[in-house]
């Protein structure tokens, strides 16, 4: 039994028009699902993703306008890592971020990685990184995309965690859900200390969580232009029960598997206060949805369909229209 990479990213956003204008316009990305946040569902649940909406290649986000602003600090997913094909892809990216207004630091090396990082227009901090090759299999091509085919984001590659002690994180990392600590690198922030990189998985490209231990950082609190959770995936309902009750053996605190319709989920938080889910790779986007046109429309899950029009009442409108045209 092993988790096969990381599933999906879910961020939090107080502007969902301008979040959908931002992730598929000048990202490229698909907008593969528009539903609400099932736990809350005054709010959007958006879902952004490869051109079939594949598992791994997801960002999502929760549209909570009055969450306040993120604060970055310990027990906290404090970056993004987005996987673009080779090298030079990061300077048509740079060039790109240039035009559009966006926020970006230069193409570095880290780790034997070449990375862009970048902010998006409520500061939630995003890395582009270059697949040479291996890891996860990459996304799918959209068509209908802002972005050229050979420039494409491809999925998720990692994401970085700031913890207060490395320890207690490294240890469930490890020996709960059977990462592997696969190198290091100067952390940005601090040259002094290493950011300890772990795989799972085939390892490589979309299966690594970077952790930073910053002790001296006070703890942070998700807000706008932060981080929710991070999920792994699984490939089968009857792996994802045994990762419960894996969890469960180490005494730490899981929930029951939740369906959230297009997967399932488990959820639990490690020792350094960060919410992790673990989801099943389907049944996928296009259970409720034909696969062409995915995203274009609300969709409920059925437990949530009685409930429409009273939800529909409740959520600010949102133009999709014109949404992944080609720039002019």
């Amino acid at each position: 039994m092993e988790l096969g990479g990381l599933h999906h990213v879910t961020a939090v956003t107080g502007n969902a028009a301008g979040n959908l204008d931002f992730y598929t316009r000048v990202l490229g990305l698909r907008l593969v699902k528009k539903t609400v946040n099932q736990d809350d569902v005054s709010a959007y649940h958006l879902f952004y993703a490869d051109g079939d909406g594949n598992a791994g290649t997801e960002v999502t986000f929760f549209d909570w306008p009055n969450a306040g602003p993120n604060i970055h600090g310990t027990g906290d997913i404090s970056a993004i890592g987005l996987r673009v094909p080779g090298r030079e892809s990061l300077d048509w990216w740079a060039a790109r971020f240039d035009d559009h207004g966006v926020t970006h630091s230069e193409v570095a090396e880290r780790g034997g990685r070449w990375m862009l990082p970048f902010e998006d227009p409520e500061g939630q901090r995003l890395v582009l990184v270059a697949d040479t090759g291996g890891g996860m299999e990459q996304g799918v091509v959209w068509e209908q995309s802002s972005v050229p085919a050979e420039r494409q984001i491809r999925g998720l590659n990692h994401v970085v965690l700031t913890v207060q002690q490395l320890t207690p994180t490294a240890l469930v990392l490890t020996e709960v859900l059977g990462f592997r600590q696969a190198d290091s690198y100067a952390n940005p922030a601090d040259p002094s200390r290493q950011i300890v990189v772990f795989e799972t998985g085939p390892g490589g490209f979309g299966t690594e969580v970077h952790v930073a231990e910053m002790p001296d950082q006070r703890p942070g609190r998700v807000g706008i232009g932060g981080v929710h959770h991070v999920a792994f995936r699984t490939p089968t309902d009857e792996e994802h029960r045994q990762w419960r009750d894996r969890v469960a053996s180490y005494r730490i605190g899981i929930t029951d598997v939740i369906d959230r319709y297009y997967f399932r989920s488990l959820y639990f938080r490690e020792p350094g206060r960060i919410l992790y889910e673990i989801a099943t790779d389907g049944p996928g986007f296009a259970v409720d949805e034909d696969a062409s046109t995915l995203g274009e429309a609300l969709v409920l899950p059925p437990f949530l369909e009685p409930r429409r029009a009273e939800i529909e009442r409740g959520l600010r409108p949102l133009d999709t229209a014109g949404i992944g045209a080609r720039d002019a």
